[in-house]
């Protein structure tokens, strides 16, 4: 058989067996779309017009490859969406978090194993038992790892809508998940795209601690803590440095007063568990780590991307709003003359947020 003699019939017995496959394989949900992805690209271009994209110039340094998915693989056809839920624990549990005075708010996306290496290897599978139905079809797999639309992908293929934070929704089970695409030269049927159920709320909007939604459906980057503590490999600028709280890795304040997440409940994948104590532990402590006991604590993770000395560049800052004590005030300290010009004066405007204690006589 040869994906030229597939009859239609055929192909839709296909789609079915990939839909049971997907959810054998530990995806919550999947849908297939075709490669037209005109409104997006104009909603892209208008996005990179006005600069929101900050620092991260891979966002429009690849032209048409990231709307136009038949520009980035020649013969794609047809992409296959899929969802794999990971709320790690209780989202009353991670409100309780947030600007907490000694503890550390780490994304909850990032607790557990890196999403990448979890969705490419079952997305890998699928593409296996495609192969073994139909023979050889062509394919590419993705997971945030190259210049695609994925968000405008997965609410054309119906598996959720994006939502005014600009993050996917799904009506069953809210935002908490990760995607991944499967692009293929199939002629697969497609699915009904979603349709935003937003309505009036604006929570997101409301909640959002630097403002970063300027408007439903627009994110200006280079305000979101996300943006500022990911993306941005230099300094935070001051104005946000006080909305940030405890956030030393992402941000997920949209999320969690999203109504729609009233849906959402922890994902029994093991591989999104927390690790090393992450979901709750103490700035202090994260602070003092020198990079290799670093580098151990965070084999596997996403948060590597950011490298140690971003990561100590962010919990200065989280340090300089937490509860002043002698042991913020140590820990500040042992890092104010820092090899790196960007921890220093990061740990120094900490420091300074903690003016009215002495951190040349401290009781630790």
């Amino acid at each position: 058989m040869t994906i030229s003699t597939i009859a239609s019939k055929d192909l839709r017995e296909l789609k079915g067996a990939i839909v049971d496959w997907c959810a054998e394989l530990g995806f919550q949900k999947c849908g297939v779309s075709d490669i037209d992805l005109s409104e997006a690209e104009d909603r892209l271009t208008e996005w990179l017009s006005l600069r929101f994209h900050g620092s991260m110039d891979y966002m429009e340094r690849h032209g048409s490859k990231r709307s136009r998915p038949q520009d980035l693989v020649p013969g794609t056809l047809r992409v296959i969406s899929v969802r794999m839920d990971y709320l790690p624990e209780s989202q009353d549990n991670a409100k309780a978090l947030l600007d907490h005075d000694s503890t550390a708010y780490i994304s909850r996306y990032a607790l557990g194993r890196d999403y990448h290496k979890v969705l490419k290897g079952r997305l890998r599978a699928l593409a296996r038992r495609i192969e073994e139905k139909i023979g050889r079809f062509g394919y590419r797999i993705f997971v945030d790892s190259a210049p695609v639309l994925e968000k405008a992908i997965a609410e054309k293929s119906g598996v959720g809508w994006i939502g005014k934070h600009t993050n996917l929704i799904d009506r069953d089970t809210g935002s908490w998940f990760f995607l991944g695409e499967l692009y293929t030269d199939l002629p697969l049927p497609v699915d009904e795209a979603e349709v935003s159920h937003c309505g009036s709320c604006a929570a997101c909007i409301d909640v959002c601690p630097t403002d970063a939604i300027v408007a439903p459906y627009k994110l200006d980057a280079r305000r979101c803590i996300s943006y500022l503590t990911i993306e941005n490999k230099g300094s935070i600028p001051e104005e946000f440095r006080k909305a940030i709280g405890n956030r030393v890795y992402g941000c997920d304040d949209c999320q969690l007063f999203c109504p729609w997440n009233k849906f959402a409940k922890p994902s029994a994948e093991g591989d999104f568990a927390p690790r090393h104590g992450l979901n709750d532990a103490e700035l202090t402590d994260l602070f003092l780590w020198d990079e290799q006991t670093w580098l151990d604590k965070t084999e596997g993770s996403a948060i590597r991307r950011i490298g140690h000395e971003r990561w100590l560049r962010n919990i200065a800052v989280a340090l300089g709003n937490a509860k002043s004590s002698d042991k913020v005030l140590a820990a500040l300290v042992s890092r104010r003359n820092d090899n790196s010009p960007l921890i220093a004066e990061h740990v120094q405007w900490a420091i300074q947020q903690h003016q009215y204690r002495d951190p040349e006589n401290l009781n630790v």
